[in-house]
């Protein structure tokens, strides 16, 4: 597609965005998912805006992808608990049917519309010029100059990756750890980036040598679909017969292919978006962490914000420091870990706060 804007993947404050609806029953939800900055369940009584309608269109990977869109309508169903307003969204099945999906949610009279994904940048863009009385917001997307009714929604997930790259290949017994993607997009390369780079930092702290493959900081390993998991179980396959005991992949419902691979081959993963032992459970096995991103929590704060009138086009970044992003709990993993290595996991976090490592 064209890039009629670019990504920001840049430290920023906290997690906002997202709010959708469509074709879909308004009460359709998505499994529980956790994400860094979730807060614990409120005893405190919902509020009530019955008249205000909150809407989300999915990219192609669907609201069942245990990840990317699966969290971003955790946020909405949340909205509608929290806040008591109406939802609707629209699953997209292809990439051709974004700009006919977000005007559908427009017909409907959706307050405002939340587009998941960095494929829907310009038929987002293009819709909020069209509709400035509707509040949107898009995840994984930024503008050079939005208009004031649309938000650009990112997460420096080039930090939390990182720090699994660190553990990946901490805990790699045969010196090589492969990672891929579903496309080559700025919203895929900045974990696969971050993930090299914490790989070459324990290269570089214990005179090590291992191997990444699928990633050279320039190009690497990409399915070209998020969609097709035996594509993502094969070449992740491949991988692990180049002797990779790490897995990770960057690639929606295609990467679920990647666990898969793992989970037959005996071998350890660690999924994105979402806790993967929450999200994906059947693979918590093979699972050391997963990097996660505070869709749901920024989807929500985002409709709160056009339910209150504070909503603005301030682009948001979602960071270690402002909890927007993070590792997944060890869960099953925990004890195979050492504690040097969880240590050494938290003394690298903290540099990257407080800014003495730079990551990106």
């Amino acid at each position: 597609m064209k890039k009629t804007a670019r990504t920001a993947a840049v430290v920023g404050i906290a997690a906002l965005v997202l709010a959708g609806c469509g074709g879909r029953p308004s009460d359709t939800k998505a499994s529980s998912n956790e994400t860094p900055s979730s807060p614990a369940s409120s005893s405190a009584p919902a509020e009530s805006h019955p008249d205000f309608k909150a809407c989300e269109v999915s990219d192609s990977g669907g609201f069942d992808d245990k990840s990317f869109n699966q969290t971003s309508l955790k946020g909405l169903t949340d909205a509608k608990t929290d806040l008591g307003v109406q939802t609707a969204q629209v699953e997209s099945n292809s990439d051709s049917e974004y700009a006919d999906n977000i005007d559908a949610l427009v017909k409907q009279g959706c307050n405002s519309i939340t587009t998941v994904g960095f494929l829907l940048g310009d038929a987002t863009l293009a819709a909020a010029k069209k509709n400035p009385k509707i509040d949107f917001s898009i995840v994984d997307f930024a503008y050079d100059k939005a208009p004031k009714n649309l938000k650009g929604l990112t997460f420096n997930t080039a930090e939390p990756s990182y720090l699994a790259g660190y553990l990946a290949a901490a805990e790699s017994k045969s010196g090589i750890v492969g990672t891929f993607g579903g496309l080559n997009i700025p919203t895929v390369s900045i974990f696969m980036e971050g993930f090299r780079q914490g790989v070459e930092k324990y290269n570089t702290d214990n005179n090590a040598n291992v191997k990444l493959l699928g990633w050279n900081g320039k190009d690497g390993s990409f399915l070209n679909t998020f969609d097709d998991k035996s594509k993502g179980q094969s070449v992740a396959e491949g991988m692990i017969q180049q002797g990779a005991d790490v897995i990770f992949p960057v690639a929606g419902p295609a990467g679920l292919g990647g666990l898969q691979a793992a989970k037959d081959k005996g071998v350890k993963a660690i999924w994105v978006d979402t806790d993967g032992c929450v999200s994906a459970s059947e693979y918590c096995d093979v699972l050391l962490t997963s990097v996660m991103k505070g869709m749901d929590v920024a989807v929500e704060q985002s409709i709160k914000d056009a339910v209150d009138g504070t909503f603005t086009n301030e682009p948001f970044v979602g960071t270690l420091a402002n909890g927007g992003v993070g590792l997944a709990p060890y869960h099953d993993a925990d004890s195979d870990i050492s504690q040097d290595v969880k240590d050494k996991i938290d003394e690298l976090k903290q540099q990257i706060i407080d800014g003495s490592i730079k990551v990106g």
